[in-house]
């Protein structure tokens, strides 16, 4: 019997056993913009007086976010126009994007064009034709690779990309599939008095980071995790507590305060039907890759799931290093622990994102 934090108890009958799935991410690259402002610099930039706006950004736990913010003009604030804020996604995407994508691709000894489908993730522009158009473009990819273009399911948009590539990789053993998130989140911001809006601008970082996937196979000996199984949760009850919402002609994202407490106390239902569906419970988890969604989300998770600060390392060290970068941060994460030195063969994971419905994607990896 495998009992989750929070008393429930998930081995009845209703969680079935799952096949696995044969597919493994074989090669992490990340970036961000070469422009990096402290909390206190993006106050300044924002002109923001206000002590309760002050105190939120500088108990936010973050030292530094990469942004591309316009310079300030004769002590002003230049505000750009929703069309500008476009431009701005696709320039930083095309800036940062194909340096990430050949990065990734020369840990395995491939090269774009050895690329056979890609899967752009974005929730901070909206592009038609979309990011993976662009890079096909600007990169100069195969014009017959199979593609496909996740916007606006949020935060937690890498993991449901991943299982789409994992179950791709295993239909084409011997095939490489790329999942690219490009999240330039200072392209999708407002200025006005609400608390809400202070928390996003508060909060959130510009980074593009790309994952390799591949089948089982010849390919079996690389190192990476192999994923065994994905799990989601949506609580549509809060639906309406993490949106996008129109303010004149601009998109503003609304994040309700009750959205750490809310996801921590849920956390537990997915990863607990993920991890009784093949006998395990929390304790036998040796890795855990979870999404920077803030210190209150990070804090709330921690003590459902009884996570040692040790669990969740890096989910804090990437907030404290670059903020949230919305669908991209789980991948940060996943490529700070595939440099060290730390993972045996056998090792088990947990891959979890959250973000809008309110979701909670969770993947169970094996290395």
């Amino acid at each position: 019997m495998s009992t989750i934090p929070g008393g429930l108890d998930w081995s009845g009958s209703d969680v079935q056993d799952s096949p696995r799935v044969g597919a493994r991410i074989v090669g992490v690259a990340s970036r961000t913009p070469a422009e990096t402002y402290s909390q206190e610099e993006v106050l300044a930039w924002f002109g923001e007086v206000d002590p309760k706006v002050r105190r939120m950004f500088l108990n936010s736990h973050i030292d530094q976010r990469g942004l591309y913010l316009p310079p300030i003009v004769d002590g002003c604030r230049v505000d750009e126009t929703h069309q500008e804020l476009l431009d701005k996604h696709l320039r930083g995407t095309l800036e940062l994007g194909p340096a990430v994508v050949e990065e990734a691709l020369a840990s395995i000894g491939a090269v774009p064009a050895d690329l056979d489908f890609l899967i752009c993730v974005t929730s901070t522009g909206f592009l038609c034709p979309g990011l993976s158009a662009r890079l096909i473009q600007a990169m100069g990819l195969s014009s017959r690779i199979q593609r496909l273009d996740v916007v606006g399911m949020g935060c937690n948009a890498a993991v449901n990309a991943l299982q789409v590539a994992a179950h791709t990789a295993q239909g084409r053993p011997g095939s490489i599939g790329l999942v690219l998130c490009a999240e330039i989140c200072s392209a999708a911001y407002v200025v006005n008095a609400s608390m809400s809006t202070a928390v996003v601008n508060s909060l959130f970082g510009d980074g593009v980071v790309a994952a390799v996937i591949r089948a089982d196979g010849g390919d079996s000996a690389q190192p990476g995790p192999r994923f065994r199984d994905f799990e989601s949760f949506i609580h549509t009850e809060t639906i309406e507590h993490m949106k996008y919402t129109l303010e004149d002609t601009k998109l503003s994202f609304f994040l309700h305060k009750e959205i750490p407490w809310v996801i921590g106390d849920h956390a537990h239902i997915p990863v607990g039907h993920l991890l009784s569906r093949h006998g395990l419970a929390v304790d036998d988890i040796d890795h855990w890759v979870i999404h920077s969604g803030g210190k209150k989300v990070i804090d709330a998770i921690s003590r459902n799931l009884g996570l040692s600060e040790y669990h969740v390392r890096h989910t804090r060290g990437v907030l404290r290093d670059h903020g949230n970068m919305s669908s991209g941060s789980v991948l940060f994460s996943l490529g700070r622990l595939m440099s060290e030195d730390v993972v045996a063969a056998g090792d088990l994971g947990v891959m979890m994102a959250m973000g809008p419905g309110m979701s909670i994607e969770t993947a169970l990896m094996e290395w």
